[in-house]
């Protein structure tokens, strides 16, 4: 599947009309609903290949912030070999009570995956708590940027941030 036929395909599935309010507390015209793309094997499985080929050799995890991002790390984690971690958006206060799921070493080097990025304030948190635990962000990488700074708040917090996509590749303007 090629750029265009992926953007076409997730827009197909997830694009939505109407008026929607967005975990950074914005309002939007649109929504890309990532659980409907994220459930489409043949979409997910290209995502997941086209993450693992932004995983260099020097990468020990795939990490994803739950819920959204834990298909994509999963994908990617297949493709590519390499174990994934889950980052929880917050603590859990039963069993191990870990904000990170999975094995992460201090020291290890992660590669950060997430859906669709509006200010980039869930990724942020999770790759704070990443850090905390002593990993090193590599990169991020989203599926898709809407174009709404979240690229610019990532960058400014020190981090690579590459999509696979933006809006304007699925014709959203």
């Amino acid at each position: 599947m090629d750029k265009a036929e992926l953007a076409r395909r997730i827009k197909e599935v997830a694009y939505l009309e109407g008026d929607f309010l967005l975990r950074s507390g914005r309002r939007s015209k649109y929504y890309l609903d990532k659980y409907l793309f994220e459930t489409e094997p043949e979409i997910l499985a290209e995502l997941g290949r086209r993450l693992a080929d932004r995983v260099g050799a020097h990468v020990d995890k795939i990490a994803g912030a739950e819920l959204g991002a834990v298909p994509l790390a999963a994908a990617t984690s297949m493709a590519c070999g390499k174990p994934y971690v889950i980052v929880r958006n917050k603590k859990k206060d039963y069993g191990t009570s870990k904000p990170i799921e999975g094995r992460l070493e201090k020291g290890d080097v992660v590669l950060l995956v997430e859906d669709v990025v509006t200010t980039g304030g869930q990724l942020l948190e999770a790759a704070k708590t990443l850090e905390e635990a002593g990993a090193k962000i590599e990169r991020i990488v989203a599926v898709i940027d809407r174009g709404e700074g979240g690229r610019e708040n990532i960058e400014a917090a020190g981090h690579s941030f590459e999509s696979i996509l933006t809006k304007s590749d699925l014709g959203i303007g």
